[in-house]
C-alpha cells in the first residue's frame, strides 16, 4: 500500500497530530509561539475527530500527510514537511474531489503564500476574503473554489 489513502484510524491520532504541528512550524511562520500553541491544542483535543479525515498512507513510513473534509469544504490539509513538493497534498485533494464531487472549497490564511499558491496551482480561484479566521483571530483568510 505504498502512496495509498485511506480512511482516519483513531491509533494514528498522534501521528497525525505531529505531522500538523511539524508543517505548521514550517509553513505559518506568521504565528506566533503562542498562537502555534493554541492551534495545537485544539487540534489534539478533537478537531480531528469533527471532519471526516483521509490519510495519505506510505506502508513504511504510516501516515505521511491527511485531509479534514466537511461535506465539500477542505478544513485542513497537512503534510509532512519533509515530503513537501512529493505530490502527497495534490492526491488528497484529488481523492477529496472523487468522493465529495469536483466543487470543493477551502480558506486559506492570507499570510500563507505557499499554500496559496499551491491551491492556485491546482486550479482554486479565490472567491472572497476574511479579516478573521474561524477563531476569531485576526489572521485574514481567504476563500478559494475549485471547480474541476
Amino acid at each position: 500500500m505504498q502512496n495509498a489513502i485511506i480512511a482516519y484510524r483513531e491509533e494514528n491520532h498522534d501521528q497525525l497530530v505531529d505531522i500538523w504541528h511539524r508543517a505548521v512550524r514550517r509553513t505559518h511562520t506568521f504565528l506566533e509561539e503562542e498562537d502555534i500553541q493554541f492551534y495545537h491544542h485544539i487540534v489534539r483535543n478533537g478537531a480531528l475527530r469533527e471532519v471526516e479525515i483521509w490519510m495519505a498512507w506510505n506502508e513504511s513510513q504510516g501516515p505521511t500527510g491527511f485531509i479534514g473534509l466537511d461535506g465539500p469544504k477542505i478544513e485542513m490539509l497537512f503534510v509532512d514537511p519533509e515530503l513537501h513538493g512529493q505530490g502527497i497534498g495534490s492526491r488528497l485533494i484529488q481523492h477529496a474531489g472523487k468522493i465529495k464531487g469536483t466543487h470543493l472549497k477551502v480558506d486559506v490564511n492570507e499570510q500563507n503564500e505557499k499554500a496559496h499558491a499551491f491551491y492556485k496551482h491546482l486550479g482554486f480561484v479565490q472567491t472572497g476574503r476574511s479579516e478573521l479566521d474561524g477563531s476569531g483571530r485576526a489572521f485574514p483568510l481567504l476563500h478559494m473554489e475549485w471547480n474541476q
